[in-house]
């Protein structure tokens, strides 16, 4: 499948002259730098916290973002547009009628526009959420290729065009950026343009060394196509004239941080920095030949800033592989900032604000004039503003989901393990759901218990591919990967999971088309993987992220495989419910519920520890009674529930636990009561929605499980950090004592593992005498 691109002009129109971009540049720069500057001035700020913005991170943006918007773009294009460029946006979508003028002045304030951009919070329209930097600039590159999977499996899939990510180079020192370019299955993304603002400044410095051919190889040796847009035109036009050659060689050999000096020196020294000492009488004479202001034009006349280049670029771009520009830019172009190493934050005082607007013919005291009526420049905005109105998102109905299956769990199982059951179970009892489910994993899917839906489903590729294996009777897994799997494999990289797991997640709302997106991971790579799969979140993909094994119960693999800390950032994610539960059936009533949040207006993600350990199934005590069933269900999917079968007020200790640490916790009661203390057992299943009931928000679960006026000590035991439950001695003001994992382990069994962290049998009996003061 190759990208769509059509082109918006009727026949026996003319093409767009590049005097009018460069007319309609000069309008956005001084635009993008107002809606920074009255942030900054023309608000009263009464805390004194600065408001900031980047007016020279805009300015070097400004000339490739127009020749997109204004000449290039299609309404089925989406763009991920640089942080730090968020007012070149704004200002391009006010001109073509996206943007109230009344948001002009709102930058960084309540209700306005936001810092960088935002799918969800900016008031006009913005493809990609970008205040991740690295991170936003993968996102397209995730949504070609979630768009290729719904387009794959669903014929009522919307047409779509070209996935373009405008990235600063300083960008490209993210690893999340060179994990996702050397994907092989990037390689066929021929829908993928990226463009770099090659600007040779990263926040505090100019970026020392040239490293352009560096970049360039990696992106060649991972298939992609690069074009590298260095000089515009008419500083080309010099190269070729006697001496020219050698300007060229000059230039291009000296210092990133010489060629900056150069653009800031008076004009009259130009041309003595360029010769230098060695220059030869050639040079020389070239130099001479030229009034010294028209050569400062042409040392700043780069790839980046020539209108007519850019567009004749757009049109050579390679449909059938991912592309990559390299468009050499000043940052700060245009703005008295130009080229200043510190420029990165700076901000135009009121007097060169007076003089960008004498440079660029804006009126001061009416910023944001527009074009005149019937002008050509208004015209062109009135035309893009046609041309680019996109239709209406589809809305279909979401199939409802089951809130409960028909396997009934009698034996030993892991929680995992039921992970693999559970999704044969809703291929073969709910197959409309089914087949909106598409599973992921970075190279783990037969040990995280994918093996069996793989095998029922495939492996989704852009393309059939010819598997080899197939007559192998040995084989348990199979790997047969067509366009109608549902399941995507990535390589060793949780960073790339995650992002293309956030943009599955929002085909709901970017196609019209739900997917339930679940993806596998280890658990101990859930940090790995949170500031992405965070972004993903806050730009609107919603997805159920599986970390297994977790905590130090895979004993034998020892503290390389240990997740202490997860609890706590599941509890912590917005936008996201985290589980942990400890029974095969509490998995599936969980997932089942966490499912009907995923792909739907105002859904949520979801987060499952879970465990290699197979647990007895009949230690949940769970009830025969169909009410008393029901019962249980809904007070699973709230948070948890009580095991024991007496009265809260009977409690003389309470012991809390979750995962795969009940069966201990539950010993613990039956030691306590031989010693004659009556000790009651709640399981939760999710400590985060439990802990937002405490705060008042959703179910009223924590009061039905620690009603107030029957306080009773608590003891806590998880396998993850132990503050994770520390809030529940602050519901009724009982004492309390938390046990979990604090220290790296080391590989040894299970029951030794338990000992040696202080979650066993004896430590919670230990504790729970203690905490009753026993």
């Amino acid at each position: 499948m190759t990208a769509v691109h059509e082109s918006e002009l009727s026949e026996g129109d003319s093409p767009i002259s590049t005097e009018l971009l460069d007319e309609i540049a000069r309008k956005v720069l001084w635009l993008s730098t107002s809606i920074v500057d009255a942030a900054n001035r023309g608000r009263p700020n009464t805390s004194g916290v600065k408001v900031g913005g980047h007016q020279a991170s805009s300015a070097s943006m400004v000339d490739i973002m127009v020749s997109l918007w204004f000449s290039e773009l299609t309404r089925y294009d989406r763009v991920s547009v640089k942080p730090h460029a968020s007012p070149v946006l704004h200002a391009i979508n006010y001109l073509i009628g996206d943007l109230d003028a009344k948001y002009l002045t709102s930058l960084r304030a309540k209700g306005g526009l936001q810092s960088y951009p935002s799918r969800l919070k900016d008031p006009d329209t913005v493809d990609f959420s970008t205040g991740s930097v690295g991170i936003g600039a993968t996102a397209a590159l995730w949504a070609a290729m979630s768009r290729r999977y719904v387009a794959s499996h669903f014929d009522t899939t919307p047409r779509a065009g070209r996935f373009i990510s405008l990235l600063g180079d300083a960008e490209l020192d993210e690893g999340a950026i060179w994990e996702a370019v050397a994907d092989p299955s990037v390689a066929t993304l021929g829908e993928l343009l990226w463009i770099v603002d090659l600007n040779r400044q990263s926040l505090d410095r100019v970026v020392p060394d040239v490293q352009i051919h560096r970049l360039i190889g990696m992106f060649r040796a991972a298939g992609w196509q690069v074009i590298t847009l260095k000089w515009g035109r008419t500083i080309s036009a010099l190269f070729e004239r006697p001496g020219g050659e050698e300007l060229r060689e000059r230039l291009e050999t000296m210092s990133n941080e010489e060629y900056q000096r150069l653009l800031r020196v008076d004009t009259s020294l130009v041309a003595e920095r360029i010769a230098g000492a060695g220059a030869s009488d050639e040079l020389r004479a070239l130099l001479a030949s030229l009034p010294a202001a028209d050569l400062a034009v042409a040392v700043r006349d780069l790839g980046g800033h020539d209108m007519g280049l850019l567009l004749e670029t757009y049109g050579a771009v390679d449909t059938t592989r991912p592309t990559v520009i390299f468009a050499y830019t000043v940052k700060g172009r245009g703005l008295p900032t130009e080229g200043h190493p510190n420029n990165h934050s700076a901000l135009l005082s009121e007097a060169q604000m007076a003089t960008l607007a004498d440079s660029v013919g804006a009126d001061p005291a009416d910023p944001w004039r527009t074009f005149a009526p019937g002008s050509p420049a208004a015209a062109l905005c009135a035309q893009r503003t046609t041309a680019l109105e996109r239709p209406a998102v589809p809305s279909r109905r979401p199939d409802v989901l089951p809130s409960t299956l028909s396997r009934s769990y009698g034996k030993p199982i892991s929680t995992q393990a039921a992970l693999g059951r559970f999704l044969a179970d809703l291929a073969r009892e709910a197959p409309a759901v089914a087949a909106r489910v598409v599973t992921c994993s970075p190279d783990v899917a037969s040990s995280t218990n994918l093996g069996g839906w793989i095998n029922k489903t495939g492996v989704w590729s852009a393309q059939d591919r010819l598997d080899w294996f197939a007559d192998d009777a040995e084989r348990v897994l199979k790997w047969s990967e067509v366009t109608t799997g549902q399941h995507i494999e990535l390589g060793i990289a949780e960073v790339n999971l995650v992002g293309l797991l956030g943009e599955l997640g929002a085909t709901w709302s970017r196609w019209g088309e739900r997917l339930i997106p679940i993806a596998t991971m280890y658990d101990p790579f859930i940090s790995r993987a949170l500031e992405p799969w965070s972004y993903g979140i806050y730009a609107g993909g919603q997805s159920i992220i599986i970390g297994t094994p977790s905590g130090v119960t895979l004993a034998p693999e020892g503290g390389a495989h240990q997740s202490i800390t997860t609890p706590s950032i599941g509890l912590e994610q917005p936008g996201c419910i985290a589980w942990e539960p400890a029974f095969a059936q509490d998995l599936e009533w969980c997932l089942l519920e966490a499912m009907s949040h995923v792909g739907v207006p105002g859904g949520t993600s979801g987060y499952f520890r879970l465990s290699t350990r197979p647990i007895d199934p009949s230690l949940s005590a769970l009830p025969q009674d169909e009410v008393l069933l029901e019962r249980r269900r809904r007070q699973a999917v709230a948070g948890g529930y009580r095991i024991t079968t007496h009265a809260p007020a009977d409690d003389q200790v309470t012991l809390v636990g979750a995962g795969a640490i009940m069966p201990e916790v539950i010993a613990a009661a039956h030691v306590l009561a031989e010693q004659g203390v009556t000790a009651g057992i709640v399981c939760l299943t999710s400590p985060d929605l439990l802990f937002r009931s405490a705060q008042g928000h959703g179910s009223d679960i924590s009061s039905v499980l620690f009603p107030s006026q029957h306080p009773a000590p608590l003891v806590t035991v998880m396998d993850g950090h132990p503050h994770t439950l520390s809030f529940l001695a602050g519901l009724r003001g009982d004492r309390s004592m938390n046990l979990g994992v604090t220290e790296f382990g080391q590989s040894s069994d299970v029951e030794d593992a338990y000992r040696l962290h202080g979650i066993d049998v004896t430590t919670i009996v230990d504790a729970a005498f203690a905490v009753s003061g026993r």
